[in-house]
């Protein structure tokens, strides 16, 4: 990120003869990757090549020279793509360079799958938003947090294996966010200290002037961002505004159910724990039926749900 996540492969005679897939922000795209390796190691086999792309090689200059006008430089004649590329300065122009020069250009082969592997870019530069992924844990009576508690830190409801899942899914989104209340009541981190992995940048919701300096969201471990709204449209237009492509909203189940009850959201991963609490803070509901699927976690169900309206 910012950039999507592209492979790409050169076939000769249904032989794979180079493949490579984008380098970290700044670093060279799939197709430059592949085109390079075939030009030092079988030159002679580049005219005869079909390129195969997840997405529309780019035709602007950014970090990186245009990758459509290597694919013209380089004399090969067929290119398939799997999907269009939405971000405004490519959106069709890099096929358009591939025509010109006279290529022979397949577009949408297995585009749902092309699409599903940039869904985050994809949501970013079509809804001008990021993608967003609601996650909660609930006991087995509907509660994600008891009435009581002995002292400000998370209540577990579900296993270790579960918790580290999350941490894997924390290295792999840009934000993560949650309202005040979850941060006075549990005085979370929000870090993948249970994954290797960059910890997510992290977005509190708040009304208050303030929030206490000591708590564990202003440590130096990841960077963090206050807003002061409830509103999920004016947050994620903020978090648009600054490059943000995906989040994770954790809680509480007021800021979460605020979400859901906007549309706002993509997919949630709900956890249900074999605890019952009897009384407590009650989980967020689904007003509509989505898409689900679950999966049993070493005693945990994980029920992941797609937005159908999203």
């Amino acid at each position: 990120m910012p950039n999507p996540s592209v492979g790409a492969i050169l076939v000769v005679d249904n032989c794979i003869i180079a493949e490579g897939y984008t380098s970290a922000y700044g670093g060279p795209h799939a197709e430059v990757n592949a085109i390079t390796y075939a030009q030092e190691h079988t030159p002679d086999l580049l005219e005869k090549a079909t390129l195969y792309v997840t997405l529309e090689p780019c035709s602007h200059y950014g970090k990186t020279p245009p990758c459509a006008d290597l694919v013209v430089a380089s004399g090969i004649q067929k290119v398939v793509i799997g999907t269009t590329d939405p971000y405004a300065k490519v959106a069709g122009n890099g096929i358009k360079k591939l025509l010109e020069a006279g290529i022979d250009v397949t577009v949408g082969v297995l585009e749902t799958e092309c699409y599903e592997v940039n869904k985050r870019f994809f949501t970013y530069h079509e809804k001008k938003r990021p993608y967003i992924i609601l996650k909660w844990a609930e006991t087995l009576d509907g509660y994600i947090a008891p009435k009581h508690r002995d002292k400000k830190a998370p209540v577990w409801i579900t296993n270790s294996y579960s918790r580290q899942l999350v941490h894997k899914w924390r290295s792999e989104e840009q934000a993560i966010l949650v309202g005040a209340q979850t941060v006075l009541a549990d005085n979370p981190s929000l870090t993948t200290r249970d994954w290797h992995g960059i910890s997510p940048i992290r977005v509190v919701l708040t009304n208050k002037t303030d929030l206490p300096k000591d708590v564990q969201v202003f440590n130096d471990q990841a960077e963090t961002i206050v807003i002061t709204s409830q509103d999920p449209k004016e947050v994620v237009a903020l978090l648009y505004e600054k490059e943000i492509q995906s989040m994770i909203v954790e809680g509480g189940a007021k800021t979460l159910q605020r979400f859901i009850d906007s549309g706002i959201w993509d997919e949630a991963n709900v956890f249900t724990g074999k605890t019952t609490f009897g009384e407590g803070t009650k989980a967020p509901i689904f007003h509509k039926q989505h898409t689900a699927t679950s999966q049993d976690i070493k005693g945990d169900i994980l029920t992941t749900y797609k937005n159908k309206t999203s």
